[in-house]
């Protein structure tokens, strides 16, 4: 069986289709959670004239981040604090989640090119896996609201987030660390 993975981490987007205990092809982009918050930054700063840090960019994306500009069950506006870049004064703004998702646009659609090439070179066979199956989101930027509803839109398959995606890297790590007899093939050539 073939099976798509997407992780979407803090530096890289990795895409990997794995059967028969490998990864049969796969895709990299640098454009992930880091990139995300950057946008936030520099949308804040053009639009609002407010200089943010990469902390408040990062709980902002937590708060309010979205990658659809509409949502069935939409997050309150987020007060975003930082210094007005004119007066130099600190002061407040409201964003709304539509401002978020207009500010990581680009970058998402980045990370969906990634994905329809990397469905564009998996094998026929596998393609007919992952047709039945879909594509299993992972990492933290799996937690961004609209994603999984976008993505599918977009590749007209199912998408499924994991569950707890911020650490299902790392439980399954623990688990082929604890089960090492069984997955030596797989880890060590």
């Amino acid at each position: 069986m073939g099976t798509m993975i997407v992780d979407i981490g803090g530096g890289t987007t990795e895409i990997a289709i794995i059967a028969l205990s490998g990864i049969v092809c796969d895709q990299s982009v640098r454009t992930a959670g880091d990139v995300f918050n950057k946008d936030i930054l520099d949308y804040m700063r053009r639009q609002h004239n407010l200089l943010i840090g990469e902390r408040s960019a990062e709980r902002i994306k937590i708060e309010v981040g979205s990658a659809l500009p509409e949502l069935d069950n939409p997050p309150e506006d987020y007060e975003a604090r930082g210094r007005d870049l004119m007066t130099g004064i600190p002061k407040v703004v409201k964003v709304s989640y539509p401002e978020i998702a207009f500010a990581i646009d680009k970058s998402i659609s980045k990370i969906e090119e990634a994905v329809l090439k990397a469905l564009e070179i998996a094998p026929p066979e596998l393609a007919a896996d992952i047709y039945e199956n879909g594509i299993h989101l992972t990492g933290g930027g799996a937690l961004l609201r609209g994603l999984d509803k976008r993505l599918s839109t977009k590749t007209k398959l199912p998408i499924h987030v994991a569950d707890d995606p911020l650490r299902a890297v790392v439980r399954g790590t623990g688990i082929a660390l604890t089960k090492i007899a069984e997955y030596k093939g797989i880890l060590m050539t």
